[in-house]
């Protein structure tokens, strides 16, 4: 397991290497940021001062091989338009967008492995079917509009649950949190069930398939004849071994949650990083962008690795 880790970190290396080479290219021939950190109305001399005062005018390589030393030392670069600290703009918004998809992907994984089961063991009940057809509306309609409608029914007609904003939060620390205040959680809830919508119908379709197909195996009829408790049987024997798949989605899905919620972020006006890289995009922030970037592929990297650690708590036979 360790000569595997170190593998998995030096091939995440190359990784970032590769994201940050890619990013640097692209947004070096999308546009002059000298054009908007000058002004529109600036002159030739003053673009030219700008130019050198930000490095702009020194070869490609070395521009990269400056990037690349400044960003191993946390130094992204200032935003263009507020000129703060890339990095600290969006570490300032990191604690909304993890609590946001830490919510989201423990109610996908504890409905949807607990429906999974469920449908798997009594599969023909109306129930089943209902649940099954809920998963396909999941999957094919599009996160923005079950943000819409979740807005529409809660907000607007019931009137129990706030509609945008993080509500109220509490400084503990470094760390901004609104989980720790009622109104917090009321705010957090329709959010973090719109971006859960499609993972929940994946992780819920995937146990499904992965205990339809375990049941049928002959160890657990072998269970199923020495008398053993239908728990342990269900949750001990059949479904540990199908939670190797689902918790490889269930890993990939939380990177994702967390480096592209964009659309959710917006529906509710939720302060994370997602609605940051929108405003960013928008006005061609560069240097946020590329932190944005360049972070969300760290998150990912690390996500993944982590999975495939616990692949060895839950089977230990991946350990050799």
């Amino acid at each position: 397991m360790a000569t595997y880790l170190i593998k998995r970190l030096l091939q995440g290396i190359v990784v970032l290497l590769a994201v940050s080479f890619v990013c640097f290219i692209i947004f070096r021939y999308t546009g002059d940021p000298v054009l908007m950190l000058a002004g529109k109305y600036a002159t030739q001399e003053e673009r030219e001062m700008v130019r050198v005062a930000y490095g702009l005018d020194r070869p490609l390589h070395i521009q990269y091989i400056s990037f690349i030393g400044g960003a191993l030392r946390g130094n992204f670069g200032k935003s263009y338009i507020s000129q703060v600290d890339a990095f600290d703009m969006i570490v300032e918004r990191m604690p909304a967008t993890l609590e946001l998809a830490f919510s989201a992907i423990c109610i996908s994984f504890v409905l949807g492995v607990g429906l999974g089961v469920l449908i798997s063991v009594w599969p023909t009940g109306m129930i089943s079917r209902a649940i099954m057809a809920g998963s396909i509306l999941g999957i094919s309609i599009p996160t923005f509009l079950i943000g819409i409608l979740l807005v529409m029914v809660f907000s607007v007609y019931l009137e129990i649950l706030p509609s945008f904003g993080r509500g109220d939060t509490i400084q503990i620390g470094f760390w901004r949190t609104g989980l720790l205040t009622i109104d917090g959680w009321k705010h957090i809830v329709l959010p973090a069930l719109t971006l859960s919508g499609y993972q929940l119908a994946v992780l819920l379709r995937l146990t499904r398939a992965g205990m339809r197909e375990v049941l049928s195996e002959e160890y657990i009829k072998t269970a199923w004849a020495k008398g053993l408790s239908p728990f342990k049987v269900i949750i001990k024997h059949a479904l540990r071994n199908v939670l190797i798949p689902v918790v490889t989605i269930a890993g990939l899905s939380f990177g994702e949650l967390i480096a592209f919620s964009i659309v959710t972020e917006t529906i509710f006006q939720w302060p994370g990083m997602g609605n940051l890289l929108l405003t960013s995009i928008f006005e061609t922030d560069q240097p946020v962008i590329v932190t944005y970037i360049m972070l969300a592929a760290f998150i990912i990297l690390t996500i993944n690795i982590l999975v495939d650690l616990m692949y060895a708590l839950l089977n230990p036979r991946i350990r050799y």
